[in-house]
């Protein structure tokens, strides 16, 4: 940012620039609108920011995120709590409940294991994961992690654990997508296609 703007706009823009997929320019733009608001519209801007780190916190159930001692998810009894898809993080879950076809509950681990970036499974929610086995009557756990490497080490890691207590274990398919072509897909993701194949 320009050395002529004022001390405040430009630490307002680096704080911006911090946030995942903004750059400089988007961060400045950001900022300018910000001084094109109200006093008011600025005050409820910054409060809203504030709120959210006071009020909400993990579910004491499946890890997600809610201002209440359980999410909405886990509170409603309507949902199959005997299923469980176990997610990376709390936006996956919006990922699914959009489908509005998935009626079972969630589990969020909030990041994947990799040794490379010091993230052991220590550091994940597997724990809770397993105290839920036994005290919810678990029959299948859904692993909805991404297919890369960290989500696939993330999904055996997981299976492993859960095997011997009797629970079933399941993975997402991954294959095309709709309206995918063929030509253009890459051969993990046609080899995929080809072993996760259903009868038609």
């Amino acid at each position: 940012m320009a050395e002529s703007n004022a001390l405040p706009l430009v630490l307002l823009t680096e704080q911006f620039a911090k946030l995942p997929g903004i750059g400089m320019k988007s961060a400045q733009r950001l900022a300018y609108h910000v001084m094109s608001m109200t006093p008011q519209e600025a005050d409820e801007f910054a409060q809203a920011i504030v709120n959210v780190h006071k009020t909400v916190h993990l579910c004491s159930c499946c890890q997600n995120f809610t201002d209440k001692e359980l999410c909405p998810i886990c509170a409603d009894m309507r949902r199959d709590h005997s299923t469980i898809c176990v997610v990376e993080s709390p936006k996956d879950i919006s990922a699914f409940e959009r489908t509005k076809e998935y009626k079972g509950v969630y589990h969020v681990l909030h990041g994947l294991i990799s040794p490379i970036d010091g993230v052991s499974p220590e550091k994940l929610k597997i724990k809770e994961l397993l105290a839920r086995i036994d005290r919810d009557n678990v029959e299948e756990v859904i692993m909805a992690t991404n297919p890369t490497v960290e989500g696939e080490a993330t999904a055996m890691y997981i299976s492993k654990l859960l095997k011997p207590l009797g629970v079933k274990v399941t993975r997402l398919a991954f294959g095309l997508p709709i309206g995918g072509i063929l030509e253009y897909a890459d051969e993990i993701t046609l080899y995929k296609a080809l072993e996760n194949r259903n009868e038609i």
